[in-house]
């Protein structure tokens, strides 16, 4: 635990990124339904992952990375976040549930970098 175990890609237009990633990747994707936003989970043949509609304005590209956020699997959801905000870290997206699979939640760290945390919870509604 407390490792990379999923990783997120944002995308202006996300049913037109698809053909791109399943030709150069083979990757398989599946809408989820029961969430706050469109969203496909992404299946690999390592490490899964997802899909979404990008939030805001895409930063120029002069601006630095513009890169697919990775989110942590830890075991106790909530101390983690707390952890995360006594160490000065922002919640961006509070706490919600993944329908039958896990709680998750996105922050931004020190130097402004997003990352995400989810607890496994099969019960989670």
């Amino acid at each position: 635990m407390n490792t990379v175990a999923y990783f997120e890609i944002q995308a202006t237009d996300p049913e037109a990124l698809i053909p791109f990633y399943q030709g150069v990747f083979g990757w398989k994707f599946v809408k989820q339904e029961g969430l706050p936003i469109p969203y496909w989970r992404i299946e690999t043949e390592g490490i899964h992952g997802g899909l979404l509609e990008r939030p805001g304005a895409m930063p120029p590209s002069e601006c630095g990375t513009n890169a697919y956020v990775c989110s942590m699997e830890v075991p106790a959801f909530d101390k983690a976040a707390a952890q995360v905000e006594r160490l000065g870290g922002l919640i961006a997206l509070p706490k919600f549930a993944v329908p039958g699979a896990c709680w998750q939640g996105y922050f931004v760290d020190p130097e402004g970098n997003t990352f995400g945390l989810f607890q496994v919870d099969e019960a989670a509604q």
